[in-house]
């Protein structure tokens, strides 16, 4: 049986409080579709009502998604945190496309995808 949304726990790397981002757009998204939301930024303590964890060391609930809203030059230091959360999946958003950090997630047997939360959001394929 497929999970429903309120029990997705839905982690949002780079997330941002500015409204053009497509990273805080992901965020209102998600929370206004019943996703359990969990942005991270080392910068902020909440975004939108939500508290923002500093890092991925500080997430103690199972992952369902992580989506990453940070380029490659960011995410390169970030890959064994990314590998110990142990995502059910990694969303790959454009501009954030690395092949060193997918060669670690399919090593670590984790699914990633090239493709844009928004997009998956809003055709139902999320």
């Amino acid at each position: 049986m497929p999970l429903t949304a309120s029990e997705h726990c839905v982690v949002i790397l780079g997330a941002s409080p500015k409204p053009a981002r497509y990273a805080h757009q992901a965020l209102r998204l998600l929370d206004d579709m019943g996703y359990r939301v969990v942005p991270v930024h080392p910068n902020f303590d909440q975004i939108d009502g939500i508290p923002v964890k500093a890092s991925l060391s500080a997430i103690q609930e199972p992952v369902h998604t992580l989506t990453l809203y940070v380029g490659p030059e960011r995410s390169r230091d970030l890959i064994p945190d990314i590998v110990a959360l142990a995502p059910g999946r990694v969303i790959l958003n454009p501009g954030t496309e690395s092949p060193e950090l997918e060669e670690a997630l399919s090593l670590a047997g984790i699914p990633s995808e090239r493709a844009c939360t928004l997009v998956l959001l809003r055709t139902g394929q999320f």
